[in-house]
């Protein structure tokens, strides 16, 4: 089975099989080819992603950690592994339960980007209307303050592997690349979470 990206798309990133606790992520490039591995750890209160090279863990890209107890605001910190930040992801609290909103700031604390569902209606019909999320998955536009287009995040519909595409408006991208990955990988674990509550799967399933 290949993983190489969708056309247009640089980098896919899909749940590992048949993880039970916590949730772990493969990273792939375009050729299909491992990039890296992201590993969510389990029985945590507090969110923690780790970026590993491959699935033996023994080199740290980079980490995203949650500043408090998981809720709709929460703030992750992107940073190396030395612990220097290299940029925070908040989620816009209670809009989010409509269309999902993000924003993203530089290492001072200054905003940087917006992450946006493509549209309020086709938001509405995916969480309520049966059917539509199949047909049209979610996708997200990151756009930076200086309004460059930066990514799209595209879930690639199946009914047992969460695929998200990414597609880069730039080389190099406006923003971080490890920062981009980042952002996929918490839109993966929180979008896949839910979609597997919604569905009652239980289970992650690829990889």
């Amino acid at each position: 089975m290949t993983h190489g990206a969708a056309p247009g798309e640089q980098y896919t990133i899909r749940q590992k099989i048949f993880k039970i606790f916590g949730a772990s992520f493969y990273i792939y490039d375009a050729r299909g080819d491992v990039l890296g591995y992201c590993k969510q750890k389990a029985f945590r209160l507090k969110e923690d992603l780790r970026f590993y090279t491959d699935t033996s863990c023994a080199t740290e890209l980079f980490s995203m950690r949650a500043r408090s107890i998981i809720d709709f605001s929460t703030t992750y910190d992107v940073a190396t592994p030395e612990g220097q930040v290299i940029a925070s992801i908040r989620r816009k609290g209670l809009s989010s339960i409509v269309r999902d909103s993000w924003q993203v700031f530089d290492p001072s604390g200054a905003h940087a980007a917006s992450l946006q569902e493509d549209s309020t209606g086709m938001a509405l019909a995916r969480r309520f209307i049966p059917g539509v999320a199949v047909f049209s998955p979610q996708r997200f536009e990151l756009i930076t303050d200086s309004n460059a287009h930066a990514a799209t995040f595209r879930t690639h519909f199946n009914p047992f592997v969460y695929r998200l595409g990414i597609a880069l408006h730039a080389d190099p991208p406006p923003l971080d690349l490890y920062v981009i990955l980042a952002i996929g990988c918490l839109i993966a674990a929180i979008e896949g979470r839910q979609s597997s509550e919604d569905s009652g799967a239980g289970l992650f399933s690829g990889g």
